[in-house]
């Protein structure tokens, strides 16, 4: 033993190997009675030892390090366990919690909605079955006053066969078209009190005058006179006139034309005799001041009379100031197509002139579409009288007035047309007509009539045609 130790003392002086360098060897007896051997080599690096108790607190620190990385990285990060974990996980959580808080308060305001639409929805589904079985009461109780007694049920339309079966007859075929019975035709009056004066004055206003005892009732119209045609698209549908009462310089012979075709109707043709309008050689061009609609113009002591495009409105063009006189809006009056004539061209406002004066023919919506007649100041175009007929306006051609009493024609295509309705202002009761009435070319877009020279006129795809009429004197 003693050999090995001294080797190992010979190479560790061997190892050392510095200068300077030193190594202690001691042998001694232990507190047991044991030899032992001491070697003692001093530190080449360190100056003195550190303390025991110094390894022993870094050794805690870094095992408490060690404790809180593994809290750190474990599944419930800094929602660990410990003082620090939960402060980190209180901070961590309270933004999500917010918004959770406020999500369900969201939700439960479109719960309290949604639940209030269906309470009114309910409610309104109440109200219509209500309603509904109020209608099919009303259905019922219709038909059951309709129908006599015993007439209802398979008895009506079927037939029983053998075994109590019962075949249902095919349906019936549909009845021909005729005129709606007079009771339907006529305008529904109430009986009110007036003062003698104003009741004379009023019943005046349809009637002829004195000087026009000659006026009767249409019996006949003749075969279109052809007096001029259009040589231009401008000219498919017009309006052409005599004034039957003119002022000077005019005269009776004095002839107007308006060609109706575009959307910028302005110019009136004057010419200085109906032969002169067959050439087309016009003695005059009026530029109105506002461009005008359809085919309704009349001229009328002096004045022209017609609707503006786009309106309601009726004006007077003075034919010798060459401006507009006078303008006063229709009430109710449908324009620009709401209510026109069969043909179309927005003729929803015709103006007329008969014997008895300026009137204007038109429709509206609290007379649903039927024909509505007015009578007409010419100075103040003040609406003096209103007769509301059942002649639907859209089921005619087209329409005149003659000594009082408004003419319908059926058609405006068909060759052989007729005049098919009167309905007499003084009576206010109607009638069903069937006087000839020829469209000579089929497309008939303006008839007037003129008292002066007691015929028609009228255009007729480019034609500008005359037809003579004969009236009935009772």
């Amino acid at each position: 033993m003693l050999g090995a130790w001294l080797t190992l003392l010979l190479g560790g002086s061997l190892a050392l190997g510095a200068p300077g360098d030193t190594a202690l060897f001691q042998r001694s007896d232990d507190a047991g009675g044991r030899c032992t051997y001491t070697f003692t080599v001093a530190s080449p690096g360190e100056a003195s030892c550190p303390e025991a108790g110094g390894v022993a607190q870094l050794r805690a620190e870094l095992a408490g390090l060690a404790a809180r990385l593994s809290r750190l990285e474990g599944p419930g990060g800094f929602g660990g366990s410990g003082p620090r974990g939960a402060e980190a996980g209180g901070v961590w959580t309270r933004g999500p919690q917010r918004a959770a808080a406020g999500g369900c308060e969201e939700l439960l305001r479109d719960k309290e909605r949604l639940e209030e639409d269906k309470r009114r929805l309910e409610r309104e589904k109440e109200e219509l079955s209500r309603r509904l079985e109020s209608s099919t009461q009303e259905i019922a109780r219709l038909r059951a006053a309709r129908c006599p007694p015993g007439t209802g049920g398979p008895g009506r339309d079927t037939l029983p066969q053998h075994g109590g079966s019962h075949h249902r007859l095919p349906p019936p075929a549909a009845p021909r078209w005729e005129p709606e019975p007079l009771g339907y035709q006529e305008l529904k009056s109430e009986r009110t009190e007036l003062p003698a004066s104003r009741l004379l004055e009023e019943t005046a206003l349809g009637r002829p005058r004195a000087e026009d005892s000659d006026c009767g009732e249409l019996a006949w119209v003749g075969a279109p006179v052809v007096l001029g045609r259009a040589d231009s698209i401008a000219g498919k549908y017009g309006v052409w006139m005599k004034d039957p009462e003119p002022v000077a310089p005019f005269t009776r012979e004095t002839t107007w034309r308006v060609d109706t075709v575009g959307t910028e109707v302005r110019q009136l043709f004057q010419y200085e005799a109906a032969e002169q309008l067959a050439r087309g050689y016009p003695t005059k061009v009026h530029v109105l001041p506002r461009p005008l609609e359809s085919t309704g113009a009349v001229v009328y002591r002096g004045g022209l009379f017609f609707q503006p495009r786009r309106s309601r409105a009726l004006a007077r063009y003075d034919l010798r100031a060459e401006a507009i006189s006078a303008e006063r809006e229709l009430p109710g009056a449908g324009y620009h197509g709401q209510y026109p004539y069969s043909w179309g061209g927005y003729t929803d406002i015709d103006l007329a002139v008969d014997e008895t004066g300026l009137w204007v023919v038109y429709s509206t919506d609290k007379a649903k579409g039927a024909i509505v007649l007015s009578k007409l100041d010419p100075e103040t175009l003040e609406i003096r009288r209103t007769w509301e007929t059942n002649i639907r306006k859209q089921s005619v051609a087209n329409s005149f007035v003659i000594c009082g009493t408004l003419y319908t024609v059926s058609s405006y295509s068909a060759p052989n047309a007729t005049v098919n309705f009167a309905y007499d202002t003084a009576t206010s009761t109607s009638r069903t007509l069937s006087i000839p009435f020829e469209n000579r070319f089929q497309y008939l877009s303006m008839v007037d009539y003129n008292p002066a020279e007691r015929q028609l006129f009228a255009w007729d795809s480019y034609n500008m045609v005359a037809y003579p009429i004969r009236l009935s004197h009772a």
